[in-house]
C-alpha cells in the first residue's frame, strides 16, 4: 500500500509538471506563429489531454465493452464541464471570446444532440438502440466541419491584448508540448491504476469505481492544464481545452470507437446525456453576461452540480 501511495503522488507530480510544459509551450507556439492561443486549446492541448479518452474507448471498442466506451466519454464530457471549469474558474475566473459562446459552447451541444439521436434509435423509431458504422462516420463528418472551422479562423484577434511573456526556440516548444503530454498521460495513468488499487481495498464495487475514478482519471491531464492555465491566466487555453476536448470526446472518439466496433446502447445512459446537455447549457447561459466570465460565485455552482451528479451515481449504485 505505501508504494502505491507513492505512485499515486508521483502520477500527480508527472500531471502538475506536464500540464505547466504543455500550456507554457502550447502558449508559446501561439504567439511565435501569430495563432490564437484559443485555437491551440481547442486543438493541440485539447486532443493532446483527451488521449486517456481514445485510449481507453478504442480499447474497450475491441473488447465489446461498450457501456465503458459511452460511460468514458459522457462522464469525462460531464467531468470537464462541471468539475475542470469549476476548479478553473475559482482558481482564476475565466474571460471568453465571443465565438467560444456564440460558436463552439453550442458546437458542443449540437454534438451531444446529435449522439443522442443516433444511439436511441428505439425512443425515436422503434428500431433496437445500435450505434452503427454509419452513425459514427456521421459524427466523424461533423468533426471534420468543427475542424474547418477552427483552422479558418486561425489568426489571433489583432483587437486581442498581448502580453508579453517568455517565448522559447521552436525545437525546445516541441519538446515541452511533447514532454507534457507524455507527462499528462502517463501521469494520469498512474493516478487511475493506483486509485484504483486504493479503493479496492475499502471494497468499492467495480461499477462505481469505473463512474467515478475512472471517468474522471481519463479527464485528469484536462483538469490539471486547465487549473494550470487559470493559474497563469490564459482563459483561452482553459476554456479551449475544455470546450475542445468535449467536441474531441463525442464527434472523434466515440467515432473512431464505434467504426472500430459498432455498439448497442443502453437507454439508461440518457439521464447522464441529459445531466451534459444541461451542463452545457448552463455553461452558455453563465458565459451570456455582459463582460463574458465565468465568476467565483458561478464556479462554485458549477462545482455543486458535480457533487450532487456523483451523489446520484452513487444512489443509482
Amino acid at each position: 500500500m505505501v508504494l502505491t501511495v507513492l505512485l499515486l503522488f508521483l502520477g500527480f507530480a508527472l500531471l502538475i509538471k506536464g500540464a505547466d510544459y504543455l500550456v507554457k509551450g502550447a502558449s508559446s507556439l501561439a504567439r511565435k506563429f501569430d495563432v490564437s492561443e484559443l485555437v491551440i486549446g481547442l486543438t493541440i492541448v485539447a486532443f493532446g489531454t483527451s488521449a486517456p479518452e481514445l485510449v481507453v474507448s478504442v480499447v474497450s471498442s475491441t473488447k465489446g465493452l461498450n457501456e465503458v466506451v459511452y460511460g468514458n466519454v459522457i462522464g469525462s464530457n460531464i467531468f470537464n464541464t462541471f468539475l475542470i471549469l469549476g476548479v478553473s474558474a475559482v482558481i482564476y475566473p475565466i474571460v471568453v471570446q465571443r465565438s467560444t459562446i456564440k460558436v463552439e459552447i453550442p458546437y458542443s451541444l449540437l454534438a451531444i444532440v446529435a449522439v443522442f439521436i443516433l444511439v436511441n434509435d428505439d425512443l425515436l423509431w422503434g428500431n433496437e438502440n445500435y450505434f452503427s458504422r454509419l452513425d459514427a462516420f456521421i459524427l466523424l463528418i461533423f468533426f471534420c466541419i468543427f475542424m474547418f472551422y477552427v483552422f479558418k479562423n486561425m489568426k489571433r484577434d489583432p483587437e486581442a491584448a498581448v502580453v508579453q511573456k517568455k517565448d522559447y526556440p521552436i525545437s525546445v516548444m516541441i519538446i515541452m508540448i511533447v514532454g507534457g503530454l507524455l507527462g499528462l498521460v502517463f501521469g494520469g495513468q498512474l493516478v487511475v491504476d493506483n486509485a484504483v488499487v486504493i479503493a479496492r481495498s475499502f471494497n468499492l464495487s467495480d461499477k462505481l469505481i469505473g463512474l467515478t475514478i475512472i471517468a474522471a482519471g481519463t479527464s485528469l491531464p484536462e483538469l490539471a492544464t486547465s487549473a494550470v492555465a487559470a493559474f497563469r491566466k490564459n482563459s483561452d487555453i482553459s476554456i479551449g481545452n475544455v470546450v475542445g476536448s468535449n467536441i474531441f470526446n463525442l464527434l472523434f472518439v466515440l467515432s473512431v470507437s464505434g467504426i472500430i466496433s459498432p455498439m448497442d446502447y443502453d437507454p439508461s445512459l440518457n439521464i447522464d446525456i441529459y445531466v451534459f446537455m444541461g451542463g452545457t447549457i448552463l455553461l452558455f447561459v453563465l458565459f451570456l453576461g455582459k463582460t463574458s466570465k465565468l465568476t467565483r460565485g458561478e464556479a462554485l455552482i458549477l462545482l455543486l452540480g458535480y457533487i450532487a451528479y456523483v451523489a446520484f451515481l452513487i444512489w443509482r449504485e
